[in-house]
Order: C-alpha cells, then sequence, then structure tokens
C-alpha cells in the first residue's frame, strides 16, 4: 500500500511557471492553446483583496493539466501553492475558492505585504468565452468574463465591463491593448517610439500630413503630439477632438500652449475639450534632452491608464 501510494504521489505533476507573463492576452491564449490540444486547464482569478496585495482584483492566471502554468495573482509567493490547488481542482471537476495570507486557514503561506487575497479557480470546460474575448480585443472593443461560482460556468461579456462581484457572478473587464500614435518627424518622437516598443505598447509614428489625421484613433490610444508647428498639429487635434482618445498630450512651452488653446478656442473648442490636452507633455517639467522626454511622456500615458483602470474596478454608484 506504501508503495502504491508512493508511486501515485510520484505520477502527479509538479507545477513549473511556463514562462513569466502579466499580458492577459497571452494568459486567455494560454488557456485555450491548452484546451485546443486535448489538455485540461484551470483559470484562477483573484477576487478578494485583504488589506495590501501584490495584483489588482481581476487578475488571472492559467494552470495545465501538466502543472504548467502562466500569469500572477500575487507577487509570486502563492502562485505554485495554487497550482497544487489547480491540479486537484482538474482532478475532483470542482470549481473551488481558496484563501492565502490574512484569513486564510493555511498558516504556511504569510504575504509578504501582510494582506489577504481570495482566489476562484474554475476547470475550463470550453474555450469558445476565452475566444471571443480575445476576438473582441483584436477589433479593438472592450469585453468581460462572467464567472457564476454556483454554476460553474464562464460566460463572454460582450460590451465594457467593470471588474468585482455583480450580484452572485463576478466578473472580469478587458479593454484593447495601449495604441501609441506618435506625431511628429522629430528626434523626440523616434526616441518615444523606441521606448514604447520596449514597454510592450503598440506603438504607430506619423509625419503631420493632414493625411495622418485618418489615423485609427480610439478610446484605448494615446495620442502624442512631438513637433514644433501648431498650424500642422490642427488637423489631429481636431480627429483626436472627434475620436476621443484617453490622452492627449502636446509638445511645447506654456507659451505655446497659450498659442495652441487660443487658436483651438477659435475654432469652437470649449474649455472642457481643450483642457484634455496634456501639455507640456509628460510628467517631467522641462524635459529638454529626447530621451528624458519619452520617459516623461510614457510615464504620463502610463498613470493616466493605470486611474482609468483602478476607476473601472469601483463598484457601481447608485
Amino acid at each position: 500500500m506504501t508503495y502504491s501510494l508512493f508511486n501515485e504521489e510520484e505520477r502527479r505533476p509538479k507545477p513549473e511557471q511556463a514562462f513569466l507573463t502579466d499580458d492577459r492576452r497571452a494568459i486567455l491564449r494560454f488557456a485555450i492553446e491548452a484546451l485546443m490540444s486535448g489538455k485540461a486547464a484551470v483559470l484562477v482569478t483573484l477576487v478578494e483583496i485583504r488589506g495590501g496585495a501584490a495584483r489588482p482584483v481581476g487578475s488571472q492566471m492559467v494552470v495545465r493539466e501538466d502543472g504548467r502554468y502562466c500569469g500572477f495573482v500575487s507577487g509570486g509567493c502563492v502562485e505554485a501553492a495554487t497550482a497544487f490547488e489547480a491540479l486537484e481542482v482538474m482532478s475532483s471537476g470542482r470549481d473551488r475558492e481558496i484563501r492565502y495570507g490574512e484569513g486564510s486557514p493555511w498558516f504556511d503561506i504569510v504575504l509578504p505585504c501582510g494582506g489577504g487575497i481570495t482566489l476562484t479557480l474554475h476547470k475550463l470546460r470550453t474555450a469558445q468565452p476565452l475566444l471571443a474575448v480575445l476576438n473582441r480585443l483584436e477589433q479593438r472593443k472592450p469585453a468581460g468574463l462572467r464567472y457564476d461560482p454556483q454554476a460553474q460556468s464562464l460566460i463572454c461579456l460582450p460590451a465594457q465591463t467593470r471588474t468585482g462581484w455583480n450580484i452572485n457572478g463576478f466578473e472580469v473587464g478587458f479593454r484593447p491593448c495601449v495604441r501609441l500614435i506618435i506625431y511628429g518627424r522629430s528626434y523626440e518622437a523616434q526616441a518615444t517610439a523606441s521606448l514604447a516598443a520596449a514597454t510592450g505598447y503598440d506603438s504607430q509614428t506619423f509625419d503631420l500630413f493632414p493625411a495622418s489625421a485618418n489615423a485609427p484613433i480610439d478610446a484605448d490610444t494615446a495620442v502624442i503630439l512631438l513637433c514644433h508647428d501648431l498650424n500642422r498639429e490642427l488637423p489631429v487635434l481636431q480627429a483626436a477632438r472627434a475620436a476621443k482618445p484617453f490622452y492627449l498630450g502636446a509638445l511645447g512651452s506654456y507659451r505655446t500652449h497659450a498659442l495652441r488653446l487660443q487658436k483651438l478656442h477659435e475654432l469652437g473648442w470649449s474649455s472642457e475639450e481643450t483642457a484634455q490636452i496634456r501639455a507640456p507633455v509628460g510628467i517631467f517639467p522641462k524635459a529638454r534632452d529626447a530621451h528624458t522626454l519619452a520617459l516623461s511622456v510614457l510615464a504620463e500615458v502610463a498613470s493616466v491608464r493605470l486611474h482609468q483602470e483602478e476607476a473601472s474596478c469601483l463598484p457601481p454608484s447608485f
């Protein structure tokens, strides 16, 4: 009997990180590839934070039946333990909820942040809802996943979704990836595009000809004007006014921006509309070398996006 149990323990797969990523699309693709190849997989979702935590609510990871996993629900301190739990879920076929840190029955896992987290573990029955989410993101449309613990079901929500509990289900919102549209034939534009590529942003650079105003601007786009010609900016600013990107920044001094505002008000822009333009662009005042400016601009883009994402996790107001 002891020999039999020993052999079964040896046959059980051991969790191993497949690759490092917190790209939400890559995590979903990992699950889809597992299911398409006939492997079982579990989707783990962070649904509650008590005190501090390293990851936001809605963070996810995926565990395959061979023990390989990707994604993060903490700073890396509970992922392997969670993968063991996910293997048990695959074996039993029953979803479960687990707690780590504060409020947890496990005394051997203490989160460094001193808080606690609650995770749901769902055995994926089909790739369809995950494929539907990725398809909408590919089309630059928002989407959501709704998990019903009682029904042990997962569905795609074809609309912008607020992350959090909604009635008896937990919903996770997904937004298209940030697209940077950088305007200007300048060294500053080149440096910003290079740094954007290194950070994983999808970026495109245009000269400021009128035709470039037709670039694909949407609500998940950051428009960055890095030039020194107010007249050539106007077609892009007018296009951005209609498309409403989440970020609109323009290079120039306070004096230059005052002239910009004067021109826009003459064209019928309201004060509320011109207030959306971040100028001088970036978070560092008077950043004059190209690489510091690039860092300053992208830090501001990331900050605006982060505040937007945090707002999407707040419960709806009534």
